[in-house]
C-alpha cells in the first residue's frame, strides 16, 4: 500500500480535475456590443450581448463606456430585454479627453446581483475637435463583486477554456515523460544492464501516447478558436515533427532481430530524439510569429489566462497527468520484461 499511495493519488487529482474542471461555471461575459464605431457628439443605444448572464429588469444594472482609470462615460438608459441582452443609451460628448483621432474604450456592465463584467476594446470613437469643453467624467465606482466561484470567461474561447486543464498538462506530462526515457538510456548504455532500456521504452511509449493526445487535443481547439484544426501554426508543426521524431524510436527498435543491437541503438537515438525536442518546442516557435500562446510575443499561463481559480485546477492536472504518465510506463516496462522472460523460455 505505501508503494502505491502515488498511483491513488494519481486517480484522485484527475478525477478532481474531471469534475471541477467540467462542472465549475464560467463567469459572466459579453459576446458582442454593436455598433462598435461611434462619432463624438452622436447619441447612440448599444446593444450589449451577454453570456451566462441573467439579466433582469428588477436588478440595478449600470454601464460606462471606460477611457482610462480616470475618465469615463456612463450610460443614461438600460433597456433589459432578456437574460442575455440589454440596450445602453449614450449621450456621447464633443469633447473627449484624449489626443488622438480615434481612442478605444472598455465596457463596463455592473450587475447588482451578479457582478461586474468588463470588455477591453469594445468600442472605438472618433473625435470631434470642433467643439470644446463639454465632457462630463463620470465615476466607476460601488462595483459589485461576485460571491460565486466561477472561471473567468474569454471571447474567443468561451467554454473551451476547459482544455486548459487537459491539452496543456499533457504537454507536461509528456516531457517529463521523455525526460526519464532519456535518464534510462543513458544509464542503459552506461550499464549495458537491459533493465534500463525496458525503462526507457515504457515512458518513450506512454509519452508518445500523450504527445498524440496533446495534438488531437490542440487540433480541437485549434478548430474553434482559429477556425480549423490544423493552421500549419509553427508550434503545431514543430509539436508533430517531435512527435514524428518519437515514433521513429520505436521503428529503428523494432528493425532489428538483434535485441541487444536495437537496445543500444533506440538508446542512442532516443537520447538524439529528446535533444532534437528542446529546439523545435522551445526555441524555434518563439523566434517567429505564432497563434500559440507563449511564442511569438504571444504569452501563455499569465494572469490573462489563468486567475486563481484556474490554477487550483491546472496545477493538480499537471501533477496528475505525470502521476498518471508514470503508472502506465510502469505497467509498460513490466509487461515487456515479462514478454522478454517468457520468450526466453519458449526458445
Amino acid at each position: 500500500m505505501k508503494l502505491a499511495w502515488w498511483k491513488i493519488l494519481s486517480v484522485f487529482i484527475i478525477l478532481y480535475v474531471i469534475i471541477v474542471g467540467l462542472l465549475v461555471p464560467l463567469k459572466q461575459g459579453i459576446t458582442a456590443v454593436t455598433p462598435s464605431s461611434l462619432n463624438a457628439g452622436t447619441s447612440v443605444d448599444l446593444k450589449i450581448i451577454g453570456y451566462n448572464t441573467k439579466f433582469n429588469s428588477d436588478s440595478k444594472i449600470r454601464v460606462w463606456l471606460k477611457q482610462d482609470d480616470e475618465h469615463a462615460l456612463e450610460s443614461n438608459k438600460i433597456a433589459v430585454s432578456n437574460e442575455t441582452e440589454i440596450t445602453a443609451s449614450f449621450s456621447i460628448p464633443h469633447d473627449l479627453p484624449f489626443d488622438t483621432k480615434v481612442k478605444d474604450f472598455t465596457l463596463v456592465v455592473d450587475n447588482a446581483i451578479e457582478g461586474t463584467t468588463v470588455l477591453p476594446n469594445a468600442i472605438y470613437i472618433t473625435k470631434n475637435d470642433t467643439i470644446k469643453g463639454d465632457f462630463v467624467n463620470a465615476k466607476i465606482e460601488n462595483l459589485t463583486k461576485a460571491n460565486a466561484i466561477t472561471f473567468p470567461f474569454r471571447n474567443i474561447l468561451a467554454e473551451t477554456i476547459r482544455n486548459t486543464y487537459f491539452h496543456v498538462p499533457l504537454w507536461f506530462a509528456m516531457f517529463a515523460l521523455f525526460f526519464t526515457a532519456l535518464i534510462n538510456s543513458v544509464k542503459f548504455l552506461r550499464t549495458n544492464d537491459l533493465q534500463y532500456e525496458y525503462k526507457a521504452a515504457g515512458y518513450t511509449y506512454t509519452g508518445l501516447i500523450f504527445g498524440i493526445l496533446g495534438l488531437i487535443t490542440g487540433a480541437i481547439w485549434a478548430k474553434h478558436t482559429w477556425g480549423a484544426y490544423w493552421s500549419w501554426d509553427v508550434k503545431q508543426n514543430m509539436a508533430a515533427i517531435s512527435v514524428l521524431i518519437y515514433l521513429a524510436y520505436f521503428v529503428l527498435k523494432n528493425s532489428f532481430e538483434d535485441r541487444e543491437k536495437a537496445a543500444r541503438l533506440s538508446g542512442v537515438y532516443n537520447i538524439f530524439a529528446f535533444m532534437a525536442m528542446i529546439p523545435l518546442l522551445f526555441v524555434i516557435p518563439r523566434m517567429t510569429d505564432s497563434l500559440h500562446p507563449g511564442n511569438g510575443g504571444n504569452p501563455a499561463l499569465g494572469s490573462q489566462d489563468l486567475d486563481k481559480t484556474m490554477r487550483m485546477v491546472f496545477y493538480p492536472a499537471v501533477i496528475g497527468f505525470i502521476l498518471l504518465g508514470f503508472w502506465l510506463s510502469e505497467i509498460k516496462f513490466r509487461y515487456e520484461i515479462l514478454k522478454a522472460k517468457v520468450l526466453e523460455d519458449l526458445e
